[in-house]
């Protein structure tokens, strides 16, 4: 396999940290800000809300598994962090629970639409219930809660950040066809709401991983993983913290005059011409 990890090296190196990511952030920049992290027990969202506690923020967690969400509270600090469930695909949870951060935690300033779901799956064999239901997922819930958080708050009270998590599609996105689609059209979402909403003082940009070593992606059957970190330049997966780090410079003061843009964090991978067989 040459510079393609095995199983057994893939999973021992899943969690393994990279701080280097996190030194250019300022102490305490999110002092007073309040972020909600959808997705956040696992993965890219818990590695990200952790970064908005280190660096100040009070932070709201949502995700369907309770059990999670308790785990990652208790990992980030009960003090700083409010978790709940919330299906972002049912409209009436989104409501409850964007109000219940504004009850509790008085104000969003940041959201970071990172929850989402798909399967891996030749086109052909994809029902379309299935297609519907990962769309309804990763599109649906991603324009839901934006529009929630704008509209309860950050439209009338001077503006906030939010930033999407998509995934990287810009050679298609054989094997996933369903989330392909729907990851595409977050990206033309981010690019409206950042015309749109600009007049509100909202920045609306995402982040679009490559292949990115987590729990998520160990679900996966191991020959998609290594095809993709073969065919990426940088012959590695990125880890959560690179991919969050991201994210929390996407919110960051740094950022201010970056809306619409999507920046992709893939090693190279999205220049990397190839050729696919569908398992």
């Amino acid at each position: 396999m040459g510079n393609v990890v095995s199983a057994i090296d893939y999973a021992a190196r899943v969690q393994t940290p990279s701080p280097e990511s996190q030194r250019v952030f300022a102490p305490n920049i999110f002092a007073g800000r309040v972020a909600i992290v959808t997705g956040g027990g696992s993965g890219i969202g818990l590695a990200a809300a952790r970064q908005f506690v280190q660096l100040g923020a009070r932070v709201a967690i949502c995700g369907r598994t309770l059990p999670k969400l308790d785990a990652a509270r208790a990992e980030l600090g009960d003090a700083n962090v409010l978790a709940a469930t919330c299906d972002i695909r049912e409209p009436a949870q989104v409501e409850s629970f964007v109000g219940n951060v504004i009850d509790k935690l008085g104000r969003i300033d940041i959201l970071v639409n990172n929850a989402g779901g798909q399967f891996p799956s030749p086109a052909q064999l994809i029902s379309t219930n299935g297609f519907l239901a990962v769309v309804r997922n990763n599109l649906v819930g991603t324009f839901t809660m934006s529009r929630e958080v704008a509209t309860k708050w950050m439209i009338g009270n001077g503006g906030g950040r939010v930033v999407n998590v998509t995934a990287n599609t810009y050679r298609g996105f054989p094997g996933m066809a369903h989330t392909g689609a729907a990851r595409a059209g977050v990206e033309n979402l981010t690019m409206t709401l950042a015309v749109e909403w600009a007049q509100f003082g909202i920045l609306v940009s995402a982040v679009a991983p490559g292949i990115v070593k987590s729990t998520g992606t160990a679900q996966y059957p191991l020959q998609l993983i290594e095809r993709g970190i073969a065919e990426t330049p940088l012959k590695r997966a990125a880890t959560c913290d690179e991919i969050a780090a991201a994210i929390v410079f996407l919110a960051s003061p740094a950022a201010q005059y970056i809306t619409g843009a999507t920046l992709r964090i893939d090693g190279g991978q999205s220049l990397w011409g190839h050729t696919w067989e569908i398992p």
